[in-house]
């Protein structure tokens, strides 16, 4: 597929597309699809451990993902991850395997370089829309055994993992003590026997009507002052955690099977920090109900810009919002001869 012809006034003899999407996830590729099917001819740039994860995002490092329409028998992550890529080059997508480190968002088209690129001012390229899909990640302790028992009894996503047979009638403990907590701390009752949740301090971040949820339900109990300090397990599965009283510095064991993390993510919105509008958390603020950004022409979708749900299924359904809203404005942009 050749590149489109340069903007006039672009001296960039690089490629010029209508539309580039950053990141390689549902959001990504969802975009990626509708776009092609419109005949936008998208450029899909996937990272190369991007943000720390191989191209797929997050979802590369989930094993089985049992909530996603379409695979009534659960499907691996990356699995899932390589089916939206197959769909998005079906379609005509260009995927290329490369980080975008840079973005000049003040004035379109808009001007990007690719990793090791970024000190040279001459080597940008440029895109008329840009789709920011960068996802998030989830904040992680660093604990010994962390890494070892990772989907293997640890995770970041209730939700997501919370009815893996693994977790199904066994004890389980949450990490945090905000709303997020809360919820997810509720939702695995359904699941497990019961549910411990380790409080740093001896009071709760959660709203006063989440905080009486959790309190009140008897198969939860709350370690206030109590921070894991190791996972250990055996047969490579969660099988105990090691805690701490952060006011006396007793250690003691808690047996359990599942550890899960609800102490926040971090979006990766480096690339268009003082460019684009964000809040306290550094997500990326879109109009309400849209993927629409403050700098026109770009769009932000999954978790980059949604804090609240952070599933596959909304992020996929935000790409293709995005899709939509940049076919949208370029087809506007044409017909006024832009």
């Amino acid at each position: 597929m050749a590149p489109i012809t340069p903007s006039k006034g672009v001296k960039s003899t690089k490629l010029h597309s209508k539309v580039v999407i950053i990141g390689s996830g549902p959001a990504g590729h969802t975009a990626a699809v509708y776009l092609s099917r419109a005949n936008l001819n998208p450029v899909l740039f996937e990272g190369f451990l991007a943000n720390g994860f191989a191209a797929g995002g997050q979802l590369t490092t989930t094993t089985d993902v049992e909530n996603y329409p379409g695979f009534p028998d659960g499907v691996l992550g990356g699995e899932l991850t390589e089916k939206f890529r197959q769909q998005s080059i079906r379609f005509g997508t260009i995927v290329i395997t490369e980080t975008i480190s840079k973005l000049d968002l003040s004035v379109r088209p808009f001007k990007y370089w690719r990793e090791g690129a970024e000190g040279d001012p001459n080597a940008f390229e440029t895109a008329d829309a840009i789709i920011l899909a960068t996802g998030a990640s989830a904040k992680r302790l660093n604990l010994p055994g962390e890494d070892t028992y990772w989907n293997n009894g640890i995770s970041a996503c209730a939700v997501c993992d919370g009815a893996v047979p693994i977790f199904r009638n066994k004890p389980l403990a949450v990490v945090g003590g905000g709303d997020s907590a809360a919820e997810e701390a509720t939702f695995l009752t359904k699941y497990g026997s019961h549910v411990y949740v380790l409080v740093r301090r001896d009071k709760l971040r959660a709203s006063d009507i989440m905080a009486k949820r959790l309190l009140s339900n008897p198969k939860i109990t709350v370690l206030w002052n109590t921070v894991p300090i190791e996972a250990q397990g055996k047969n490579g599965l969660l099988s105990n955690i090691r805690l701490k009283d952060t006011k006396t510095g007793e250690e003691r064991d808690l047996p359990a099977n599942g550890l899960f993390y609800a102490i926040g993510h971090t979006p990766a919105t480096e690339l268009v920090k003082g460019q684009l509008e964000t809040d306290a958390e550094g997500y990326v603020i879109t109009v309400p109900g849209t993927t629409l950004t403050n700098v026109k022409g770009v769009f932000a979708a999954g978790d980059v810009q949604d804090k609240r749900y952070r599933q596959a299924i909304t992020s996929a359904g935000t790409g293709c919002m995005a899709a939509l809203e940049a076919e949208k404005l370029l087809a506007e942009e044409e017909e006024l001869g832009h």
